[in-house]
Order: C-alpha cells, then sequence, then structure tokens
C-alpha cells in the first residue's frame, strides 16, 4: 500500500524541515505545515476553552485548516503531535484532538503521540534507532545552519543572500537524510565544517547592529507561528539574533531526567547526555574557529549559570531559560526578549518568576518579557518589542 500523509504542525522552523525526515517510513510521509497566520488560534478556540495554553489553539487551527483545504484525504491522514510529558499542559493535547477531531468530522485522522515518556502508548509513534540517528543529524546541522544565517543576515551584502544560502543547505541536508548518508559522527562534523566554509565565503559589509536574544518557552522561542513572525521582524530591523539551538534545549531535557525515572532510565539519560554533549562540543568548535560567535557547551554553560539560574528548578523549561539569558549577557547581548505563551503556567510561575532576580543580577542588561495570546493584539506585542530595540542603556561598571 501506498504511505499515508503524516502531516507535522509547527514548532521548530529551523529544524523541522531536516528532523521531518526522522519520521519517514514505509508507512508515512511526513508533510510540514507552514500556515503561519496567528488568526489560526480563533479556529482551534471554536473547540477549547481559552483557559488552555496559546499553543494548542494553534496547533488545532493549523491541523483543521490543513484538513479542510481538500489537499489530503482524512483517511489517509496522521497528525504527529509532540508531548513533552512532564508538567506540561500541552501533555493531555492529543486526547483534547482527538475530540476536536472527532467533532469536526475527522474520525478517520490518525493520532500519533512524540515523547519519549511513554505515555499515550497505544498512539506513540515507534522511536527506532534509524529515527535516533537522522534527528541526531538534523538537529546538529540545524542548529549550525541558524547560528551561520543568524550571525551572517545583518551584514550580507545581497539582502536574502543568507537565507538564501541556508535554504540550499536544508535541501542538500535533506536529501542526505533521506537517503541516510553522512549520518556518522565524523561525516554529521563534516557537513558542519562545509557549511562554515560556504557561509564564511558570503559577500558581507561592515554596518552597525544591534544584538538581541531570544530566551523563553519552546514554541514562542522556535516557532514563528507561535511568536507571530518575530524573528523575521527584528531582522528587517538591522538586528544580530542570538537563539540558542535545539541541542542546547534537547541536553537540558536529558539532564533533567538524569536524575527522574527508574535507574535504567537514568542510565539511559547520561549515556545518551554524554554522547550529545561530544557532538555539540565538536560542533561548537567548528563554529568558533571559523570565527562565529556561539553559547558555551551545555556542561560549561550550565556551570556558568550557577549564582543565576535555581539548578534544582526543572519544571518545564526551568533553568534552561536563565542560563541561557546569563550565557547571552556575557557574549554582549544586553538585550532579552524573554517570550512565554500565555497560560502555559509553569512557564509563568518557572519562567517568568525568574526575570525579576536575572535583571537585578545583570543591571546591564535590560530583559523584556512578551506573551503572546489570541487576545493580544499585534500592535501591543511589537510595542513592547520596540521600545527594547529603541533603548539606549548606559554602560553599568
Amino acid at each position: 500500500m501506498a504511505s499515508r500523509t503524516l502531516l507535522i504542525p509547527a514548532l521548530l522552523d529551523d529544524w523541522f524541515p531536516l528532523l521531518r525526515h526522522a519520521f519517514a517510513s514505509e508507512e508515512w510521509e511526513p508533510v510540514l505545515l507552514t500556515e503561519d497566520d496567528p488568526q489560526l488560534a480563533e479556529l482551534g478556540l471554536r473547540y477549547f476553552h481559552n483557559e488552555l495554553c496559546y499553543p494548542v489553539f494553534l496547533i488545532a487551527g493549523q491541523v483543521l485548516s490543513a484538513l479542510a483545504s481538500g489537499k489530503y484525504d482524512p483517511a489517509r491522514c496522521g497528525v504527529l503531535f509532540g508531548q513533552a510529558g512532564d508538567e506540561c499542559r500541552g501533555s493531555c493535547g492529543i486526547r483534547l484532538m482527538r475530540r476536536v477531531l472527532d467533532q469536526a468530522g475527522y474520525r478517520d485522522v490518525a493520532l500519533l503521540s512524540l515523547n519519549v515518556r511513554g505515555i499515550d502508548r497505544d498512539a506513540g509513534l515507534a522511536i527506532t534507532p534509524r529515527m535516533v540517528r537522522r534527528a541526531l543529524a538534523g538537529a546538529v546541522w540545524g542548529d549550525t545552519l541558524a547560528i551561520l544565517r543568524d550571525q551572517a543576515r545583518p551584514y550580507e551584502a545581497v539582502p536574502g543572500a543568507a537565507e538564501a544560502l541556508w535554504q540550499r543547505w536544508m535541501e542538500a541536508l535533506g536529501q542526505d537524510l533521506r537517503q541516510g548518508r553522512n549520518l556518522s559522527r565524523p561525516a554529521i562534523l563534516a557537513r558542519c565544517r562545509e557549511m562554515a566554509r560556504d557561509f564564511q565565503e558570503l559577500e558581507t559589509v561592515e554596518r552597525p547592529v544591534q544584538k538581541v536574544a531570544i530566551v523563553g518557552e519552546i514554541y514562542t522561542k522556535y516557532c514563528r507561528l507561535g511568536n507571530w513572525k518575530l524573528q523575521p521582524y527584528l531582522a528587517a530591523e538591522h538586528c544580530r539574533i542570538g537563539v540558542g539551538g535545539i541541542t542546547w534545549y534537547t541536553l537540558y531535557y536529558m539532564d533533567t531526567h538524569t536524575v527522574k525515572g527508574s535507574a535504567a532510565q537514568r542510565k539511559l539519560y547520561r549515556l545518551l547526555k554524554r554522547y550529545m554533549a561530544g557532538v555539540q562540543r565538536d560542533m561548537l568548535d567548528i563554529l568558533r574557529d571559523a570565527g562565529f560567535e556561539t553559547l558555551p557547551p551545555f556542561g560549561e554553560m550550565k556551570k556558568q549559570a550557577e549564582g543565576y539560574a535555581p539548578l534544582n528548578v526543572t519544571v518545564a523549561d526551568g533553568w534552561l531559560i536563565t542560563a541561557e539569558a546569563a550565557a547571552w549577557a556575557r557574549l554582549g547581548y544586553r538585550k532579552i526578549l524573554c517570550v512565554q505563551p500565555f497560560a502555559c503556567l509553569p512557564g509563568h510561575i518557572f519562567g517568568k518568576g525568574q526575570y525579576a532576580a536575572l535583571q537585578r543580577k545583570l543591571p546591564q542588561v535590560r530583559l523584556v518579557s512578551v506573551d503572546y495570546d489570541a487576545s493580544t493584539g499585534e500592535g501591543t506585542v511589537q510595542s513592547r518589542i520596540r521600545m527594547l530595540l529603541d533603548e539606549e542603556l548606559e554602560d553599568v561598571p
């Protein structure tokens, strides 16, 4: 039988074009949903109460819009739903989404849960060694390309050149992943060296830019639908954007789970963390040798966060938000946007709860918190961002 279509809602804009190939199989052909109109939340709100977190509305709206478009046969479709499985309100999203699809007349659409916690086992997508190998390569390559593009873009001599080079490499690496090529550790890193050389050769000009870092909850940090095209907006304002890559987030997740679960699970996470941390460190050495700036390797960043972040707090994004903010400040990013979706309870408590203390410890930096929600106007969000961009910061001894 021909493979069925696996719809993947937006989440990791700079990584999903690569990571989707990890989910390809004889049964499923992955398709990324790319609609990025914030009004999709209104479609989701027809089925959900507005006390749920904002990403749930967006995911539902994006899926329902795709199914209603006529492009896909609902009887041969599935939807991949990522679940953290921890202190995240979205972890019940797949069960709520099942009810929504049934009410909307899409009972034949399959729902697949992507998680490593064993929740919703009857709907779980089997995680295979092949999938893990391709996902590791996709994460490392996605980080490399995002760092290179974001640092080259403010200085490009030809507008759009950095984005075009990013796109060409995405297509080439996608072919590697589809065909199972260059997936060994040496080959993954060799590709990183090739990318760095290509971006080094990009024609650039010196011009004044201001550095702006983005930290926060995963959906609003990495997804243009969730943050209303924040990165393109900042790029148009001649900002050099700093965003921590997905390998830091993945290592944070592994690190927090070395103290949770059974002894066997903790041992597995320690082994995975050690291997991925080594690959990340090699990747960062390549980028730095090529003259690019990066956050410290995960282990080093965690050590540097002592005194700034509550390292015993591992709920949701926990101490990672503060650790990244402090690391960006060391790199000269004095303006930091802290992005959160409205109604993310762990984010409001353990994310926003850290900002005031961090601001006191980093007086030379300005942190501005931005909430995204269906009931918030675009002007309200942009005014907060605009105030940060326009503020003249004084030097603090």
